[in-house]
C-alpha cells in the first residue's frame, strides 16, 4: 500500500510517497532515507482537495488571532506558541505545537505550514511564502482573511437562503406521506363496499390506500432502501458531476452556478497576484476550484498565456470570462493592477450572484408552498368525495 509521508530534510518540508505495509513500516522507511517524519497517512487521503483544511482546525479563526499578535509586535514563534497554549481543542493544539516545534528548528513559517498539507491548503502556503521574502507576512494573512471571509459569507448566504425552502418541502413531504399511508388507507376501508358509486379518481385513490395497508411494511422497506440510495449516489463524484451538468443546462439558474464558479476562481487568482506569484504558477493552483468540466479549458488558456497572448484575451477564447470581467481584465491590463482587478471582479459578481439568490428564494418560496398546498388539498378533497356522493344520493 502507498502512503504519503510529511517529512523534513535540510530544514526544507518535503511530501514523498513510499509503498509499505503499514504506517510504522513506511515511517522506518522514511527514517532511513534521512527525513524527520512530521506525518504519514495512506496516499488516497493524502489526495483529498487541495482546497480543504481541515474540519478540526479552524483556519479562519487561526489567522484572525495570528494577525493580531503579529500587529502587536510578537515574532511569528511567539504567536504562534501564544495561540498553542491558549488552544484548549486536542487536534488543533496538537497542529499548533507541531508549528512550534518546526519553527524552533529553524524552518520558515512558510515550510512549517507546507509540512501540514491537510490543515493549510498550498493557496495559503504559497501566499506566506511570496511574501514572507518581503517582510509583508501580516499583508499576506490579511489579504487570506478577507478572501476566506468573502468565500464563506457567500456560502453561508446560499446554505442560509436553503434552508428554509429545504424545511418546507421536508414538512410538506411528511404531511403528504402522512396522508397517503396512514388516512387514505383508513378510509379506503370504509368505503371499500361502495363500489363504482364513487368518483373515478377517489376510487383509485381509494384503491391506492387498499394497496398500503395490505402493503405497508413492503412500501417502508421500499421507501428506506431508495432513501439510502439516493444519499449514497448524491455522495459519489460522477454521481455529483452529473447532477451539476443538469442544472448547469437550466438557462438562469445555470448560468448563475458558471458565475459563481469564476467568481471563486478570480478571488483566488486575484490573491495570488497581489501576494507577487506569476499568473501561470497561480493559475496551476487554482485549478481546483473549477468545476472538472473548465480544467480542459483553463489549461488551454494557459497555454495560450504561456505563449505570450494576454490573459483577457486567454480567457475569453476558453469561455472563462463574462461581459463584465472581460473589460475588467482589459483595463487591469492597461493599469498593471491585475490581482486588485480580479478581486473587484469577484465582488461584483458575487453581489450579482446574493441578488439572484435573494429574488430566487422569494419567488420560489411562494411557488412550493402552493405545490404542497394543492397536493395536500387535491388529496384531502378526493378522500372526501365519496362523503359528498353519499350525502348527495341521500337527498
Amino acid at each position: 500500500m502507498q502512503y504519503a509521508v510529511n517529512a523534513i530534510r535540510r530544514l526544507q518540508a518535503v511530501a514523498i510517497t513510499l509503498e509499505a505495509s503499514d504506517p510504522a513500516d513506511a515511517r522506518r522507511r522514511a527514517e532511513a532515507q534521512g527525513y524527520a517524519v512530521v506525518a504519514v497517512k495512506p496516499a488516497a487521503t493524502a489526495k483529498r482537495g487541495a482546497w480543504r483544511q481541515s474540519p478540526d482546525f479552524p483556519l479562519l479563526q487561526f489567522n484572525q488571532s495570528l494577525l493580531i499578535l503579529l500587529r502587536a509586535g510578537l515574532s511569528v514563534v511567539e504567536a504562534i506558541e501564544t495561540l498553542a497554549d491558549r488552544e484548549s481543542r486536542g487536534d488543533a493544539k496538537q497542529v499548533l505545537q507541531r508549528l512550534h516545534e518546526q519553527l524552533n528548528v529553524g524552518l520558515s513559517f512558510s515550510a512549517a505550514l507546507e509540512a501540514q498539507p491537510a490543515m493549510f491548503p498550498p493557496l495559503y502556503v504559497a501566499s506566506v511564502r511570496a511574501n514572507e521574502k518581503t517582510g509583508a507576512l501580516t499583508e499576506a494573512i490579511e489579504r487570506f482573511i478577507v478572501y476566506r471571509a468573502q468565500a464563506d459569507l457567500l456560502r453561508k448566504r446560499v446554505i442560509g437562503a436553503a434552508i428554509y425552502p429545504a424545511m418546507i418541502l421536508g414538512v410538506g413531504s411528511l404531511v403528504i406521506a402522512f396522508l397517503l399511508l396512514y388516512v387514505v388507507p383508513r378510509f379506503s376501508l370504509v368505503f371499500q363496499d361502495l363500489g363504482d358509486h364513487i368518483p373515478l379518481m377517489s376510487r383509485l385513490l381509494l384503491q391506492w390506500g387498499q394497496f398500503a395497508n395490505a402493503h405497508w411494511l413492503e412500501l417502508l422497506a421500499g421507501g428506506v432502501v431508495c432513501v439510502s440510495a439516493a444519499i449514497y449516489a448524491l455522495g459519489r463524484p460522477p454521481v455529483r458531476l452529473l447532477l451539476a451538468s443538469q442544472i448547469q443546462r437550466i438557462p438562469r439558474i445555470g448560468e448563475t452556478v458558471r458565475v459563481y464558479q469564476l467568481a471563486r476562481f478570480y478571488r483566488a487568482l486575484g490573491m495570488l497576484q497581489q501576494a507577487g506569484i506569476p499568473i501561470l504558477v497561480a493559475l496551476d493552483m487554482v485549478t481546483g476550484l473549477l468545476p472538472v468540466t473548465l480544467h480542459a479549458a483553463l489549461a488551454a488558456a494557459r497555454r495560450d498565456i504561456g505563449e505570450g497572448r494576454s490573459i483577457s484575451v486567454a480567457f475569453e477564447t476558453h469561455g472563462l470570462t463574462t461581459a463584465v470581467s472581460l473589460r475588467l481584465l482589459r483595463v487591469a491590463e492597461r493599469t498593471g493592477q491585475m490581482g486588485e482587478m480580479l478581486e473587484r471582479t469577484a465582488s461584483f459578481h458575487e453581489e450579482d450572484i446574493a441578488q439572484a439568490l435573494d429574488w430566487f428564494i422569494r419567488l420560489f418560496e411562494p411557488l412550493l408552498m402552493i405545490a404542497i398546498g394543492l397536493v395536500i388539498g387535491v388529496v384531502v378533497l378526493l378522500m372526501y368525495a365519496p362523503i359528498f356522493e353519499l350525502a348527495g344520493s341521500i337527498q
